[in-house]
This record gives C-alpha cells, structure tokens and sequence, in this order.
C-alpha cells in the first residue's frame, strides 16, 4: 500500500503515515528499509500494513520530487552552480551550512586581490574542483557525504 508520512521525530524514531486506504499507520525507525536514512513529513512511500502498524517501509519516487532526484535538503545541482559561479567567495560552503569553511575561503580570496591575486586563484581552483565532485556524485552520495556526515573539503 502506497501513502504519506505525516510525522517523523527523530528523537523517538516514531512516525505517522496516512495510508491511501483513509486509515493512519504508525511506524518505528527500523521499519525503512530504503537505502535513504533521512524521512520527512510529506515523503511517498509505500508499506505493508499490520493492523494499525506499517512496516517493510520504502521511499517512492515522483514526478513532483522537487530537484528531481534530490535525496536530502540540499540540491547537489544548487551547490555545484554557486561553487562554479560564486565559489572564489565560498558561496556554495555558506549553502550547505559549512560557515566556518565558507569564511575561510570568503577571507583568503577578497584580500586575495592585494597579493597579485594568488589565493583568489587558489580559492577559486578548489571551489571548482569541487564543482566537478558534486556534479560526479550521485544525489545519494551527495547526501551522504555533505548532510549525513558533513565533509566540508573535497
């Protein structure tokens, strides 16, 4: 059976998903069986219900998946465009919450300028190596490595 989760705490590893039968089915954490580990409110899915239990729980794809593809909050295209067009500022690390890396990058490449413009061309060179990563990843591997376990270089 198809439906849609309509609560998910992390804390509890509890959930609530609202089957396409009208009814609500409750769910524990080890009930996904996805490859994906992050579940949130208005995720498809479809299930095998016991009684007012669902479980055997799996992430449907759709047409209407914003980015599509895009498995975590951050879309790996968004991040890749702004590391190949603002990268030299470390645009693209304030984007996927890095603000630490991001204000490295963003204080080496602006005074940059005043020292021939040498770790400005730095800066840029990793922001678009990492441009070409982030577009090599799947959008699996991209959630697993920059939001699951928060690689903030190469």
């Amino acid at each position: 059976m198809q439906g849609k989760v309509l609560d998910y705490n992390l804390m509890t590893a509890e959930g609530l998903i609202s089957g396409e039968d009208g009814e609500r089915y409750s769910f524990k954490g080890s009930d996904i069986r996805s490859q994906v580990q992050h579940i949130s409110a208005g995720a498809v899915v479809d299930f095998k219900k016991n009684d007012d239990r669902a479980e055997e729980i799996f992430f449907v794809k759709t047409s209407t998946d914003l980015f599509a593809g895009q498995v975590g909050e951050k879309s790996k295209m968004v991040a890749a465009l702004l590391a190949f067009f603002l990268g030299w500022l470390g645009i693209h690390k304030f984007y996927l919450g890095y603000n630490t890396a991001g204000i490295i990058m963003l204080l080496c490449a602006v005074p940059g300028a005043l020292l021939f413009g040498i770790p400005t061309a730095v800066i840029a060179l990793i922001a678009f190596i990492e441009f070409i990563i982030y577009l090599t990843k799947s959008d699996e591997d991209f959630y697993q490595t920059y939001e699951v376990n928060k690689r903030e270089w190469f």
